[in-house]
């Protein structure tokens, strides 16, 4: 067995963990709060709505591609490296080019920074996870998974929170750019005086003396996650890590500028409570992922999230409307159930992949489908034009991506009970 950590230990790296993730989900919803007031400073006279609102598309897009790209290679290093080095690594990249971006001067410098912000966007993901998942006992993980992925959409509600308070103009929005820079603190600490992963540690010492099976040294980490035994773990983590991210961004996202486009006249304030109502039922969401997924199994659980996420979005876009009584309740419930998934993943990921090589392969499992993500926002605005520019219609469509959850989880193992300590290099069999 590997020596766990002490209890204080152990609360320092899930405190860590909890706070990367936090400010992770910060840096996510940065640009759809600030992305209009900068584009329109920078701009200028040149600015129109429509240039607006393709700008926003590229940050969006930028930011996508830096995070899936980051979620690979920061999730391989941490597996070479260290979690907490890597994790300290990714902080830093996220929190610095942030910084960075209260300098620009152009569009062009603000969309290369939002791609390096995405580097560490996607980097403290699988190396978060991976961390907190091997640093506390199994019994504790549902709970630690829970809290981990309600941080990260709360990160969201408190950015939201934050800029109700202290607007953006076009005169005025540097100063977020200024605050993001704070979590480099954060990255610091993770680089200096969090403990590492024991069962990390103790991998590599096994290996370092040419016992076990270390995969990672053996082979490059890509090829030992592309090349049997593990091929299919990783193509079946890919599969439902990607399909409730690109419904979160291609259907959930459109509830927001709907609300703006039908009630923004009469009522400026009502996006940013839908924005907030989306917002708590995603934490809430996020943290309860977990505890259904121990509840009633890693597999029943992932099929009825994606029936009820299906549902939901189609009756959110077709059976109600803004400034309805029941829209903002069913935005809430939407944000609830869409969002389970964000807390069942960082349970059942890290459950998938050996030791060796399990921030990397956690990290190619959540980060894939923002590629596609980044193909799609790109795309988004041609599917709204093709669709009369209805809002409900191409939220309803993207919503059923959903359904595509219920067929790919007949393919993943069930890995309730697995004991991360146990070594192997294959899929766990299906009961």
């Amino acid at each position: 067995m590997t020596p766990a950590l002490s209890r204080p230990a152990r609360w320092g790296v899930l405190t860590t963990a909890i706070l990367a993730l936090l400010f992770d989900g910060v840096e996510l919803g940065l640009m759809p709060v600030a992305s209009l007031s900068v584009s329109k400073s920078l701009l200028g006279s040149a600015y129109t709505p429509t240039l607006g609102g393709d700008w926003f598309a590229r940050f969006t897009a930028a930011l996508m591609l830096g995070a899936a790209v980051g979620g690979i290679v920061l999730g391989g290093l941490g597996d070479r490296v260290g979690r907490t080095r890597a994790l300290g690594v990714s902080v830093l990249f996220y929190s610095v080019f942030a910084g960075l971006g209260a300098l620009v001067e152009t569009q062009g410098q603000m969309l290369l920074l939002r791609f390096l912000v995405g580097l560490g966007v996607g980097g403290v993901w699988p190396n978060a996870v991976a961390l907190a998942a091997e640093c506390w006992p199994d019994k504790s993980r549902p709970l630690v998974a829970g809290l981990m992925g309600a941080a990260l959409n709360g990160g969201i509600l408190l950015l939201s929170q934050v800029v109700r308070i202290w607007t953006l103009t076009p005169d005025s929005w540097r100063w977020l750019f200024q605050w993001g820079a704070l979590p480099a603190v954060l990255g610091l600490a993770a680089l200096t005086v969090v403990p590492e992963s024991p069962l990390w540690r103790n991998r590599r010492v096994t290996a370092s003396h040419g016992g076990g099976n270390d995969l990672s040294k053996r082979l490059p980490v890509f090829w030992t996650l592309f090349t049997p035994p593990l091929l299919q773990t990783t193509l079946v983590g890919i599969l439902i890590g990607s399909i409730p991210l690109v419904g979160a961004w291609s259907a959930s996202k459109w509830m927001i500028p709907w609300a703006d486009a039908v009630a923004g006249g009469a009522a400026p304030g009502y996006k940013a409570s839908a924005q907030g109502y989306w917002a708590l039922g995603a934490v809430l969401g996020s943290f309860c992922g977990a505890q259904i997924a121990q509840a009633f199994g890693r597999r029943r659980a992932y099929a009825w999230m994606s029936l009820a996420s299906a549902a939901l979005t189609g009756f959110l876009f077709v059976g109600t409307r803004p400034l309805a009584p029941g829209f903002l309740p069913t935005v809430f419930a939407q944000g609830f159930v869409a969002t389970l998934f964000f807390g069942w993943l960082p349970l059942y990921l890290p459950e998938l992949f050996p030791t060796e090589v399990r921030a990397a392969g956690s990290g190619i499992a959540y980060n894939v489908g923002r590629f596609v993500t980044a193909a799609g926002v790109l795309a988004a605005g041609g599917l709204f034009v093709a669709l009369g520019g209805s809002y409900p219609r191409i939220g309803a469509v993207c919503g059923l991506v959903y359904l595509l959850g219920v067929i790919a989880i007949r393919w993943a193992p069930d890995t309730t009970g697995t004991d991360l300590d146990a070594p192997r290099t294959s899929t766990p069999a299906n009961p």
